[in-house]
């Protein structure tokens, strides 16, 4: 991106207090759309993820940093500065830069930060239109709201793992967590959007607002169909593992040298992926006809497709599902997932300088957009990497204002 670039956001400030995942995400977000984030960290201890490894990024001859591959998905594009926020000296400057922030984003426990004079009520004595957004487990209010929340016991009290794993009938079943924090992931997107709609509204009517996102309810409203299944029918949805309760064949399926998901949207495909397995009788048998009947026969039919599928490799399958229109795919690991040329094609995954690494490989925002794209253009900071920048250019500290800070331990 270059300097001519239009940024989205890049009249933003972002005064960035949460570490982990779920508000580094919405804060790696803004930063990618332009905004200048400022990263507040412990002195000598930042961010926990910075030390959740290994993997380490390397350096040139090879040797681990102390930057975490964890702490490096999350963090590009912002500026980092150590703050003591436990002292005196550390919550005045957060003040002063929360002052001229346009968005303070933390995710400290409920009520931890207002013993600090940290909260919403009181920065907005300071600076009435800010955009202040918390992230909790389980929100500001309500009989949980002093508990720590962490996203995998999120993703169990939410209802996530009642509809992910094997079907308890089958070898293997039971709960299963998703293979990546989505519960963190998601409140992280919606509170992106959130924080979004509410600088909009302050830039039409000057007034901030405190957003209040919890992990509890976003996993609940991610729950999507299967929420409002139950809601409408009173009947709690089950585990279908790689199978859909509604539709067959939509599944995974072995093959002589792999897997591959087969999904078949109606009875037209159902009946051109058995005729490509050379089985016409599968599609002519009255029992599988409509898709109605083929999800009231599972358990005879998709036995009988699995020893179809078995029978070629899963190259073979693709190419010939793909040339009759039957939705199919790979499951790749991740060494496939970077090598697809269409993830080549459109440039995911990007080297960034590094002070330490050199270079580090990371993943792009998947937001293109045709004016102002996103792109971060800070590679995730060292700890404390640009306090004195930050504290000389917007807080006019000198060197000897700066020196004597951090030799009480406050930056």
């Amino acid at each position: 991106m270059t300097q001519e670039t239009p940024k989205a956001l890049g009249h933003i400030r972002v005064l960035d207090l949460s570490r982990v995942l779920a508000g580094p995400w919405c804060s790696q977000n803004l930063a990618d759309l332009g905004a200048d984030v400022i990263k507040i960290e412990r002195p000598g201890v930042g961010d926990d993820t910075r030390a959740w490894g290994p993997p380490y990024a390397k350096d040139a001859q090879g040797n681990d940093t102390s930057e975490a591959a964890y702490y490096l998905a999350a963090n590009r594009g912002k500026r980092s500065v150590t703050v003591d926020i436990a002292s005196g000296e550390g919550q005045a400057i957060v003040r002063d830069l929360a002052r001229d922030a346009d968005v303070v984003l933390e995710n400290y426990k409920v009520g931890q930060l207002k013993r600090y004079g940290l909260d919403y009520d009181s920065l907005k004595e300071i600076n009435p239109d800010i955009v202040y957004c918390s992230v909790t487990g389980f929100g500001q209010d309500g009989p949980y709201a002093h508990r720590a929340g962490y996203d995998f016991l999120i993703q169990g009290m939410g209802g996530l793992m009642s509809v992910t794993g094997e079907r308890d009938d089958l070898p293997g079943g039971g709960p299963q967590k998703a293979g990546v924090a989505i519960t963190d992931l998601m409140t992280g997107m919606y509170a992106t959007v959130a924080v979004l709609a509410a600088l909009m509204h302050r830039d039409r009517t000057g007034e901030g607002q405190h957003i209040d996102m919890a992990l509890l309810d976003t996993q609940v409203a991610m729950l999507a169909n299967m929420g409002s299944n139950y809601l409408n029918s009173g009947k709690a949805p089950k585990r279908w593992g790689n199978a859909h309760a509604n539709i067959v064949p939509y599944q995974t399926f072995a093959c002589a040298d792999g897997h591959i998901i087969v999904a078949t949207g109606n009875d037209g495909q159902y009946q051109k992926f058995v005729e490509a397995g050379n089985r016409p009788d599968l599609g002519a048998d009255r029992r599988f006809a409509t898709n109605p009947l083929r999800v009231q026969n599972r358990d005879v039919l998709v036995p009988l497709l699995a020893e179809m599928v078995k029978t070629r490799s899963r190259a073979e399958w693709i190419r010939q599902l793909e040339e009759v229109g039957v939705p199919c795919g790979p499951i790749n690991d991740l060494a496939d997932v970077f090598d697809n040329p269409q993830v080549k094609a459109r440039e995911v995954a990007f080297d960034m300088d590094h002070p330490a690494a050199g270079k580090v490989k990371l993943v792009r925002s998947p937001m293109k957009m045709s004016v102002t794209p996103a792109m971060a253009e800070l590679p995730p900071p060292m700890l404390g990497q640009h306090t004195d920048e930050v504290l000389r250019d917007l807080l006019g500290r000198n060197d000897t204002e700066i020196a004597a800070l951090r030799g009480k331990g406050v930056i």
